[in-house]
């Protein structure tokens, strides 16, 4: 990199002495043509030759670059939006040029110039920002295209995206409910959400370091996947600086679910009327489905909160609280169920030492 800075600052040097020398000719030849020129010219030369040599990277090199380096963090969606954007701005302002060249002499040689620039940004403008309408466009076109032996078996929400909220990407879970294929259409990441993680990522504490590289991991891994469909977007909500608020912002105007398992962001999302996908939700419905009266055989590892009872817990993690299971701490006991109680934290079973031995029991 800086062999190829080095050689932009001769390149500079010899054309800033080239044009110094040239437009000291030129000037003192207006002033005093029988003026000995050469000793300005050369002078000239010289401070045109130094000051090419330090600009010159930062007039070619460096611009090319940041610009290079802009484009790669942008998504392919997101320039090919600007594109579209761009072409119809420019031809706008063709259109617009046309009437603009009838009008008098200083209007008429200005005003499309200025129409070209106005009109392209513009376009440019507008394609980022709706991005994600090209996008649902586009999918409500092929739909109808699509042959008759794809509308027999209908993949349902494969054109749905699911915005993906920071705490559910650290929690890792999602990894393994993507790959059943339980969660239709593809995960949108925010590159705020992104942004958010190395922020975490970067923190001097300890454990929320760790979080956040487990959440880069995660996304990672995501991405690694081919059978799942993650895009990290330059989606943003003007005037908003809260990430959750982003989040909600950006799923009311997309018309698209949040998937997380932040309790708070659930709530809040809830009360606008955005759909959520909460995970501890969907852990919770798939753990086991226990009756009064059924039988199991459980580990009791640690005393409960009453002075007799036990704790055990399932394979799904399900706390079984025991009456009078202190006595059996360590040992592996068949219990009854009593009572199932759905709370907030989740499924807690109550139970009582003893049973039935007539088979029908879960080894837990």
């Amino acid at each position: 990199m800086k062999k190829v800075e080095l050689i932009f600052r001769f390149i500079g040097f010899i054309l800033f002495a080239i044009i110094g020398f040239f437009l000291v000719q030129v000037v003192t030849k207006q002033i005093n043509s029988s003026l000995y020129n050469l000793p300005y010219e050369i002078g000239g030369a010289v401070v045109l030759a130094v000051l090419g040599f330090f600009s010159m990277p930062y007039l070619t090199l460096k611009p090319v670059l940041w610009i290079g380096s802009y484009l790669t963090k942008l998504s392919g969606g997101t320039l090919l939006s600007a594109l579209i954007g761009l072409v119809i701005g420019l031809i706008i302002a063709a259109l617009i040029s046309f009437p603009i060249s009838f009008l008098p002499t200083p209007f008429r040689d200005i005003l499309p110039f200025v129409a070209v620039i106005l009109f392209g940004y513009l376009g440019v403008t507008i394609g980022v920002s709706r991005v994600h309408d090209f996008g649902e466009m586009w999918h409500s076109i092929r739909r109808p295209l699509r042959g008759s032996s794809q509308e027999t078996n209908p993949r349902w929400g494969q054109d749905k995206s699911i915005l993906m909220d920071t705490s559910v990407i650290i929690d890792g879970r999602v990894v393994d409910i993507a790959k059943t294929g339980f969660l239709p259409g593809s995960l949108l990441i925010p590159r705020f959400v992104l942004n958010e993680l190395q922020y975490i990522a970067d923190s001097s504490e300890n454990l929320r370091r760790q979080r956040g590289r487990r959440g880069i991991e995660v996304v990672s891994q995501l991405q690694k996947d081919k059978n799942i469909t993650v895009t990290v977007a330059d989606l943003d909500a003007e005037g908003v600086r809260e990430v959750d608020e982003k989040l909600i912002v950006l799923a009311r105007q997309m018309n698209i679910p949040i998937l997380t398992n932040d309790f708070n962001l659930n709530r809040i999302a809830e009360l606008q009327g955005v759909q959520i996908l909460n995970i501890n939700d969907l852990a919770n419905a798939v753990k086991s489905i226990l009756l009064p009266g059924e039988e199991l055989v459980v580990r009791v590892i640690q005393e409960g909160k009453e002075s007799d009872q036990g704790l055990a817990y399932m394979d799904d993690g399900t706390m079984v609280v025991i009456e009078g299971g202190r006595n059996s701490l360590n040992k592996e006991i068949n219990v009854s169920v009593t009572k199932v109680l759905q709370t907030a934290a989740g499924r807690m079973i109550f139970a009582k030492p003893g049973g039935n031995n007539n088979g029908g029991k879960r080894k837990k």
